[in-house]
């Protein structure tokens, strides 16, 4: 990883994780502006907090569900299973793609509910509930001020949706664009020039870590 990187991350999920990808990439000049907010949405807990077995596609799902209290919970990629676990809940783990959690689900004879977000990228077969919204924000000024700059920003894509919003949010940018994507359905999704693009070879934080240094030593050679 280099130590003194050309490029600016601009990191736009919540803050939380974004802070979290920061932290990972100690050296590099960083700014934080959230092009999604998550929020909670009233719903009915005490069916979650009953269920046998939870779904977990994303982290933000984990505390609707209430404390784990040794239920099942099949999550999505390690960072899910890690807070699920943290909850008190028996985790199964997939590989950071929806589609992994369909063989766990068809193999688990317990009951499931999906709480899940208001957008969601792909509907698994079990009943689902809407616990959070994910409601898009404006680029902060000092956003759109890195992006009016002749330089090269890095501009990671966590998912579809993001990367649909971050398209226009981009819109006119002067700097040179490199983006890293999680998936290749978050980089599909994009729409905006991009001097390079890269997707990360697994959809969770670690790879996309690599891919940014990827990028940075491509610049360096």
């Amino acid at each position: 990883m280099p130590t003194a990187p050309r490029a600016t991350l601009l990191l736009t999920r919540p803050m939380p994780d974004s802070r979290r990808i920061a932290a990972m990439l100690p050296d590099w000049p960083v700014v934080i502006a959230p092009i999604l907010r998550i929020e909670p949405v009233p719903h009915d807990a005490a069916a979650l907090h009953a269920a046998p077995g939870l779904v977990f596609t994303s982290g933000h799902a984990v505390a609707s569900a209430g404390p784990g209290r040794g239920r099942l919970a099949l999550c999505v990629g390690s960072r899910t299973g890690d807070l699920a676990r943290a909850a008190g809940f028996d985790v199964r783990e997939g590989d950071g793609f929806a589609e992994s959690l369909l063989p766990l689900i068809a193999s688990t004879g317990v009951s499931l509910v999906h709480p899940h977000g208001r957008h969601l990228a792909r509907r698994l077969p079990v009943p689902g509930v809407v616990v959070y919204d994910q409601l898009p924000q404006p680029l902060t000024p000092e956003a759109l001020d890195l992006l009016s700059r002749p330089a090269p920003v890095v501009l990671p894509l966590f998912s579809p949706r993001s990367a649909r919003l971050l398209t226009d949010a981009v819109a006119g940018a002067v700097a040179a664009l490199w983006v890293v994507a999680i998936s290749d359905a978050a980089r599909a999704a994009f729409g905006a020039p991009a001097e390079r693009a890269l997707t990360a070879a697994r959809p969770d934080a670690a790879a996309l870590v690599a891919a940014i240094g990827q990028i940075a030593r491509a610049e360096q050679s």
